[in-house]
């Protein structure tokens, strides 16, 4: 009996990382596309960093056009499906809907889920490959920008090839964002939008170990770098080398990847840093049955970069938040086990160089924490090595481009998303990333096409 309680204690942990918000239902869609007022100068299409045409992809819906709404959609974004659950819309789309002045904005992202979750469910393939031009391009890197150039790469006629490190393509959206907002399907159904244009993806493919920087250049017109950021990094205390402390990106892919364990089953669990990776995190250890979950932050809430729905979310679930507090060493047993957590209090001091204040610590404010494991999710590493691989100018992995056309120090090479977010460089959301995908790849068509139709 003991080991069919414990399959259905893992059967019920499993059910945790279930899609969380239902779907729009048929009645509930068609209400809410009526309620649109299709704009003729839309505020919301303005506020989309991809451009997606709202008011037509609605009214689609209103009318029963499904596909053609899905379409729309998927033009402008090509991770649209992904973007309609974790876009941040209440202060994108839906924030700047005209009816926020009157009574409820429309819920936009629903609406996009809607037509995209009908375009998966009915394995709908909504684009065509565009007539070849003879030229080929290598994307390293398959999430949310290398798809999202190598998709419009191809709808141009160029030959595509995507490597990718990854067992699967997709990135953050297929590895990094937890399933219970984002389940691995969709995503896997937008690399499959990307493949059906006949996109080689080479995936278990690490380029400047298993295929040369130098192969790459010669064999190819172009290339375009989306390599995004690496691993958690450490947080330069004493403990960190116990067991049961863990990267944040780690920890959230073992959940996407594995199977359901219940190792945190009435746990005492810590999250260190206060982005949408830390609530992951957080949110994690809620749904494989911790006890209790706090996240430590040496700031306040007005300078956390979390989401104010994620944050939300993460208070839903009973996720404790201790503003101002650093951690200053892990605490094990002899057995290398983590036990406590000794922390500091902090309080904001003058603003740094970024212009938010910097954390102070306070004397004599030390305490500890009796905690069975330690979520590290303080920000992410860079590929530096690979970026100096490739020759290109960079400061701190953060790789410096011309902001109108992408392109790196190397003439061959560009470069969109996370490898250029950062350092006062754009701001990294998946549906930024799709639109600098978009946008490189169409520099690099007036590079190689373009310009040489014009001078002939």
């Amino acid at each position: 009996m003991k080991g069919a309680t414990n399959r259905i204690d893992f059967e019920n942990l499993a059910m945790n990382f279930l899609e969380s918000k239902p779907g729009l239902t048929d009645r509930e869609a068609l209400e809410e596309a009526n309620r649109c007022l299709y704009c003729y100068d839309a505020p919301c299409i303005v506020a989309c960093p991809t451009g997606i045409d709202i008011p037509s992809f609605i009214k689609k819906i209103a009318s029963g056009n499904l596909k053609g709404s899905a379409k729309t959609i998927m033009s402008a974004n090509p991770v649209g499906a992904s973007c309609s659950r974790v876009c941040p819309t209440e202060e994108l789309c839906e924030g700047a809907c005209v009816l926020n002045h009157h009574t409820q904005p429309i819920v936009i992202g629903d609406l996009q889920r809607y037509a995209t979750d009908w375009a998966i469910r009915n394995d709908q393939i909504l684009f065509e490959k565009g007539k070849s031009n003879g030229k080929k391009v290598a994307i390293v890197g398959g999430g949310p920008a290398g798809l999202s150039a190598a998709r419009e790469l191809a709808l141009l006629g160029f030959n595509v090839t995507i490597f990718e490190a990854e067992k699967e393509a997709g990135g953050l959206n297929t590895y990094g964002i937890v399933s219970f907002r984002l389940p691995k399907r969709v995503s896997y159904w937008e690399v499959e939008q990307v493949r059906s244009l006949d996109v080689e993806i080479r995936t278990n493919t690490r380029v400047g170990v298993d295929i040369s920087v130098t192969e790459l250049l010669s064999d190819y017109d172009g290339v375009i770098l989306a390599i995004g950021m690496a691993h958690v990094p450490m947080l330069g205390i004493d403990g960190e080398e116990l067991e049961g402390v863990y990267d944040a990106i780690e920890f959230v892919k073992e959940t996407k990847t594995n199977t359901i364990t219940d190792k945190f089953k009435g746990k005492k669990v810590v999250v260190i840093g206060a982005g949408n990776t830390a609530i992951d995190g957080a949110t994690c250890s809620v749904r494989l049955g911790a006890e209790n979950v706090k996240i430590l932050y040496r700031r306040t809430q007005e300078e956390m970069t979390a989401y104010d729905f994620e944050y939300e979310f993460a208070k839903q679930d009973g996720v404790e938040f201790r503003w101002l507090t650093a951690p200053s060493r892990i605490i094990g047993n002899e057995d290398g086990e983590v036990t406590a957590i000794e922390c500091v209090k902090m309080e904001l001091g003058a603003p740094g160089l970024d212009g938010r204040r910097r954390p102070v610590k306070v004397e004599d404010s030390e305490f500890t924490l009796q905690v069975d494991a330690v979520i590290k999710a303080i920000g992410q590493t860079r590929y530096t090595n690979l970026i100096e691989q490739f020759g290109l100018l960079h400061d701190g992995g953060v790789v410096k481009i011309d902001p109108l056309t992408h392109q790196t120090s190397h003439e061959k090479v560009f470069a969109c998303g996370d490898v250029v977010f950062g350092k006062g460089q754009g701001e990294a959301m998946v549906v930024t990333a799709a639109e600098q995908g978009k946008r490189t790849a169409y520099a690099l068509f007036n590079k190689l096409i373009r310009s040489r139709i014009e001078t002939a």
